[in-house]
């Protein structure tokens, strides 16, 4: 995506991936140098392009985890 700079902290894990070699990740991404957050998007294999998505802050995603955990699959 132009004019937007991302690092990826951590992988922390794939959720899917799709025919076309995209997958659905979960990682630790720093946005324009700013503090990381939990991000999760569809990537290209290598992360070289990237879908839209969901950036979380850590209590965000704490408040994720307990609505999950609630939930019966």
């Amino acid at each position: 995506m132009a004019g937007i700079k991302y690092e990826i902290k951590e992988s922390i894990g794939k959720l899917s991936e799709n025919n076309k070699g995209w997958s659905k990740e979960l990682n630790l991404i720093s946005w324009n140098d700013r503090e990381p957050k939990f991000d999760i998007r569809d990537w290209a294999p290598g992360n070289e392009k990237m879908g839209k998505g969901v950036t979380l802050s850590t209590d965000e995603l704490k408040v994720l985890k307990e609505l999950l955990n609630e939930m019966e699959l």
